[in-house]
C-alpha cells in the first residue's frame, strides 16, 4: 500500500497542538494530528481555568508576554464567547506584602499594556461591609478590582479540534507516535494505536507539540537531542464547597509573595490554586503538603476557614515551561520558545506557553514553517469564530432566550449547561428529541445519554473519565455509583461505534 503523505504531523492534542492544526488547515496545508491519550488530557485540562495576561508576570518584567495576552484575551472573547467569559477579581490589600503605589502601578499597566474594549479597568474599592469582600475576615477593609476572564479549558482544545477536522485536518486520538526518521523530502512516521495497530505516514514537516513530553519525543522518539531545556513545574488545584456569595474572583497575596486564586466554579464550588513545585518527571496527583499549602494561603483571608477533609476534588498540571535557569518554580518564564531544526525536513518544538496564548503561538509556528510551505495562506483565526460560537447575542440570551424558545420542553439548567458546552452546536446533538425523555437515560449532572452518544460520534470520547472531566465537568456532581454508570455505558458504546465505522 501507498505510504499517505501530509504536510504537516502534529504530535500532541492539546491546546498547542490543536490550535496550530487549526490554524494550519485552514490556511490550506494537508494535517494529521496525533495524540497517545485524549484530546487535553493532560496539561490543557489542569489549569486554573483562566484566559489572563498574568499580572504577576509584571513583577518579572514580562512584558511582552503580559501585553500578548492581554490583547488576546479579547480575540478569545470574541471567537468563543461560549467558552470565555468576563471575570471581575478582587485584590485584598496587605500593605506588608506590597505596597499600595505598587499595586495601582501594576494595575495601571496591566488596563493599558493590551487592547481592552469589552472588559473595565481596574479601581480601588472598600471591602468591609460590602460583597467585594463577601466571605472574608473583617480585618481586610480594602482592596482593588481588575477584569480578566475564565475558560473551559478542556472544550476550548476540543472546539479547536473540530474546527482543524472541518478544515480538513485528521485527528487521531489514542495514536502514539513510536519513532520517526528523515527522508529526502521529510519525515517517515511510525504510529501505533490503542489496540496495537502499527502503520507509517510520510510528513513534509513535523510539529513536536508534546508538552511535558516535548523533550523525550525529541531525544527518543525524533533521535534528534536538543540543548534547550524545560522545567516540569507542577501546578495543584483543590476544589471545595462555594465559600462565598459574589460572582467574583478573589486574588490573594501569600506571604511567601505567591498568588493563590479562588474562583467561583460551576455555580456551587470555589477552585482554589495553584501551587508551583519543581519535579523531575510526571507527577499529575496533588500532594497532600500542596492541599494544606492552598487551604493555610486562603485562610488567612477567608472568615470560615477550610481544611483538607473540605476538598471534594482536586486535580494537578505538569507545565513544560522553557528552562530559563531560575531557580524559583515560581519565577521561571511562561513564555513560550519556538525551536525550528532542519530544512528540507524541519521539526519544530514548542516549549513552554500558556492557554490564554495558544492561537499567537499558532501563528507564529507557521509563520516559522513558511519557507518550507510558501504556497501557504496567510493567519486568518483572529476573527473567525470557533465551532458554536455563532450565536448574535450574549451567551446568556442565547442559553436563556433563544434555547427557551426553540426547546421549550427543556429545563433551564441543561440549556445552560449544554449552551456552554455546544453553543450553537447543541442542534446537531439534540436532533429530533421533542422531550426530556428523547434524551435517552438522564445519568445525573445535567448529562443525557444523547449527549454521550454526541461526543463519542462527534468529539473523540472513548472512555468515562473523557465524558465526564473533559467534555463535561458532570463528574463533579455525580455519585460513584452514577459515574460508574457512565462508564459502562461509554464503553458499551464504543464498541458499537467502532463496529458502524468499521
Amino acid at each position: 500500500m501507498q505510504t499517505q503523505v501530509v504536510d504537516l504531523l502534529i504530535i500532541g492534542g492539546g491546546i498547542n497542538g490543536t490550535g496550530i492544526a487549526r490554524d494550519a488547515a485552514g490556511r490550506g496545508l494537508s494535517v494529521m494530528l496525533v495524540e497517545k491519550d485524549d484530546l487535553a488530557a493532560a496539561t490543557s485540562s489542569a489549569s486554573s481555568k483562566l484566559i489572563h495576561g498574568g499580572l504577576r508576570y509584571l513583577e518579572q518584567y514580562e512584558f511582552r508576554l503580559v501585553a500578548e495576552a492581554l490583547s488576546e484575551r479579547e480575540v478569545l472573547l470574541n471567537i468563543a464567547p461560549h467558552l470565555v467569559q468576563p471575570l471581575m477579581f478582587v485584590m485584598p490589600h496587605v500593605p506588608e506584602l506590597r505596597p499600595r503605589w505598587m499595586i495601582r502601578a501594576g494595575l495601571y499597566l496591566y488596563d493599558h499594556l493590551g487592547r481592552r474594549t469589552k472588559l473595565p479597568a481596574s479601581h480601588a474599592v472598600k471591602l468591609r461591609h460590602s460583597s467585594y469582600g463577601d466571605g472574608l475576615k473583617e480585618s481586610f477593609a480594602n482592596g482593588f478590582t481588575y477584569s480578566d476572564c475564565r475558560v473551559d479549558d478542556a472544550r476550548l482544545v476540543i472546539a479547536n479540534a473540530i474546527a482543524a477536522r472541518e478544515s480538513g485536518a485528521d485527528i487521531r486520538t489514542r495514536t502514539e507516535l513510536t519513532a520517526a526518521r528523515r527522508h529526502a523530502q521529510g519525515w517517515r512516521a511510525s504510529l501505533r494505536t490503542a489496540d496495537g495497530t502499527r502503520y507509517e505516514i510520510d510528513a513534509r514537516a513535523l510539529v513536536n507539540a508534546a508538552g511535558p513530553w516535548v523533550k523525550e519525543v525529541l531525544n527518543e522518539r525524533l533521535a534528534h537531542p536538543s540543548a534547550d531545556k524545560i522545567k516540569l513545574v507542577k501546578g495543584s488545584h483543590i476544589i471545595v464547597a462555594r465559600c462565598y456569595k459574589g460572582d467574583h474572583a478573589y486574588i490573594l497575596q501569600n506571604d511567601d509573595r505567591r498568588i493563590v486564586f479562588m474562583i467561583p466554579y460551576l455555580d456551587r464550588f470555589t477552585l482554589i490554586g495553584t501551587t508551583d513545585v519543581s519535579i523531575a518527571d510526571m507527577v499529575p496527583e496533588p500532594s497532600e503538603q500542596e492541599t494544606e499549602y492552598l487551604c493555610r494561603a486562603v485562610n488567612r483571608y477567608l472568615a470560615v476557614s477550610i481544611k483538607s477533609a473540605d476538598v471534594i476534588f482536586r486535580y494537578a498540571g505538569v507545565r513544560p515551561l522553557y528552562d530559563d535557569g531560575s531557580a524559583n518554580p515560581s519565577a521561571v518564564t511562561r513564555d513560550y520558545t519556538l525551536r525550528l531544526d532542519g530544512d528540507s525536513a524541519p521539526v519544530l518544538s514548542v516549549f513552554g506557553g500558556k492557554i490564554t496564548t495558544y492561537r499567537k503561538l499558532a501563528e507564529h509556528a507557521l509563520d516559522k514553517l513558511r519557507d518550507r510551505f510558501p504556497a501557504m495562506r496567510p493567519a486568518w483565526t483572529a476573527a473567525t469564530k470557533l465551532p458554536g460560537a455563532d450565536f448574535a447575542s450574549s451567551i446568556e440570551n442565547f442559553s436563556g432566550v433563544d434555547l427557551a424558545d426553540r426547546y421549550p420542553w427543556m429545563p433551564p439548567q441543561l440549556r445552560c449547561a449544554l449552551a456552554h458546552r455546544h453553543g450553537t452546536r447543541i442542534d446537531s446533538l439534540i436532533g429530533d428529541a421533542k422531550n426530556l425523555a428523547d434524551l435517552g437515560t438522564d445519568f445525573g449532572g445535567e448529562l443525557f445519554q444523547r449527549e454521550i452518544d454526541y461526543l463519542i460520534e462527534a468529539e473523540w470520547a472513548r472512555t468515562g473519565a473523557d465524558v465526564l472531566y473533559r467534555r463535561t465537568k458532570a463528574g463533579l456532581f455525580l455519585q460513584p455509583a452514577q459515574c460508574e454508570a457512565v462508564e459502562r455505558y461509554v464503553s458499551t458504546r464504543v464498541i458499537e461505534h467502532k463496529a458502524v465505522v468499521r
